[in-house]
């Protein structure tokens, strides 16, 4: 079985590149460019045109596709600039007294990641940092750690999903340093870890296929 897959906001085609390794048809979805080689891929635009589905794109690659109906999966990674704990201090102009044109980005941001959490799709996940409480964003469903997934750094992740089950680890790393605190820029802070998205493609396609199955075998009883 195939999956239609949708990597919402991934340039690096880190994600897309585990599902398309499993044979799905999986694209990624960014305003920049991708720079994981394969423009085939990767659509450059505005995820919000394509997270609900019966979606008509380009690829980098100046291919037509269809997609027919819902995406089977959904994974979007929506910017985390005006919503992480790490960034609450530039919200506020003193103590208590919050900065109004920052606040109203925090609301656009939370406008968009609210979006890609309620798209017109069965299986969702989207990934961010520990949230700012006063944003009044959802309770995320579980936290994962690269080194959960055998990368020597600890990042703390937080995912909230819809009809999915949390990440089992694959491989602890017992010696670990946090990755944020390296001198890595900050792109290079948000690119995904290929552990963890190997575990993604493995553990969550697997579920989808499953239950794709199961509810196909209740409609057509005779399947069995």
């Amino acid at each position: 079985m195939i999956l239609n897959v949708l990597i919402a906001c991934e340039e690096s085609q880190i994600e897309c590149a585990a599902f398309r390794a499993l044979g799905h048809n999986a694209f990624s979805c960014d305003i920049q460019p991708c720079s994981g080689n394969h423009p085939e891929w990767h659509v450059q635009g505005d995820a919000l045109e394509l997270i609900d589905g019966d979606a008509q794109f380009f690829t980098s690659d100046g291919q037509y596709h269809t997609i027919v109906g819902r995406w089977d999966l959904i994974i979007a990674h929506p910017p985390c600039t005006y919503l992480c704990k790490a960034s609450a201090v530039f919200l506020f102009d003193e103590p208590n007294v919050v900065n109004p044109a920052r606040w109203k980005k925090a609301m656009q941001a939370k406008e968009f990641f609210m979006s890609m959490l309620t798209a017109r799709c069965n299986h969702i996940a989207v990934e961010n940092p520990t949230p700012i409480k006063r944003i009044g964003l959802p309770p995320y469903s579980c936290v994962v750690n690269p080194y959960e997934f055998g990368h020597p750094w600890s990042k703390r992740t937080c995912l909230w999903l819809k009809n999915l089950p949390p990440l089992i680890p694959t491989l602890w790393s017992c010696e670990h340093k946090s990755f944020v605190y390296t001198r890595r820029g900050g792109k290079r802070r948000s690119k995904s870890f290929a552990g963890i998205a190997d575990a993604m493609a493995v553990q969550w396609s697997a579920f989808v296929m499953e239950e794709k199955q199961r509810n196909s075998t209740n409609e057509f009883p005779w399947k069995q």
